[in-house]
């Protein structure tokens, strides 16, 4: 199974026969990253049981990997919340527009980022923009990941482990580093999501389990570092 920015390509034989367990259709798609609009069934990101009472009135947030799965919830549900927002994304622009319009109907502004994170200068240019089109920038999210299997580290290369670490771990630096020069003392928010693989390990993600670990360390030390500006660093680790 790989990740990436949030939408998911499943080709494994392991997913199949979870997929077949579940009662769910096999799910295959050739082009890196996947699209959520190709998934059979869609995932659950809506959450139209949940209501929202105004808990980020006013608050603008920038989320990566923001166009499916847990990024693209995240997003709904801040603007149902009452956020404006901004979500960075690959190049999954028919997701993009559909998160888009889904955020639209919360009757918030949405703006679309897309570019790769893995790099330094497109994470500044992400954050400036987000800040150049609402004046601000409260709440960061980051969520992109890639992930890609090797059942054994003897066939982990060095271009996907480069890969790996760039999208998964230097781009959480690259975009905090940014969105702290913006977001307010006393109230501003990053939130990093890490995983359950971070505490358990992997042994068919030796790459992206080290990554989350590294996630987990990063959010203790950064919070540490910018507790005296009462900014507030948590991370989420999900897991099946």
């Amino acid at each position: 199974m790989i990740y990436r920015a949030g939408a998911f390509r499943k080709e494994t034989s392991m997913a199949t026969t979870e997929n077949k367990a579940k009662g769910f259709p096999a799910q295959s798609q050739t082009h890196q990253p996947g699209l959520q609009k190709l998934m059979d069934p869609q995932p659950l990101v809506k959450g139209e049981w949940y209501k929202g009472s105004g808990k980020l009135k006013g608050k603008v947030a920038l989320i990566t990997g923001g166009d499916s799965g847990i990024g693209r919830s995240v997003a709904i549900f801040f603007a149902r919340e009452g956020a404006d927002v901004a979500i960075n994304y690959l190049d999954e622009h028919e997701d993009a527009k559909d998160v888009q319009q889904d955020i639209k109907e919360e009757g918030r502004r949405c703006l679309l980022l897309p570019g790769d994170i893995s790099e330094s200068h497109v994470c500044k240019e992400t954050v400036e923009r987000t800040v150049q089109e609402f004046g601000k920038l409260d709440i960061l999210v980051n969520n992109a990941a890639f992930q890609s299997e090797q059942s054994e580290l003897e066939k982990l290369q060095d271009e996907q482990l480069e890969k790996t670490f760039r999208t998964n771990i230097f781009s959480f630096f690259y975009m905090s580093r940014e969105a702290l020069k913006h977001l307010p003392d006393n109230t501003g928010v990053i939130i990093n999501t890490a995983s359950i693989t971070a505490y358990r390990g992997s042994d068919h993600l030796l790459d992206y389990a080290s990554t989350k670990g590294a996630i987990v360390s990063f959010t203790r030390s950064l919070s540490s570092a910018v507790v005296d500006r009462g900014i507030r660093v948590n991370a989420v680790a999900p897991g099946p």
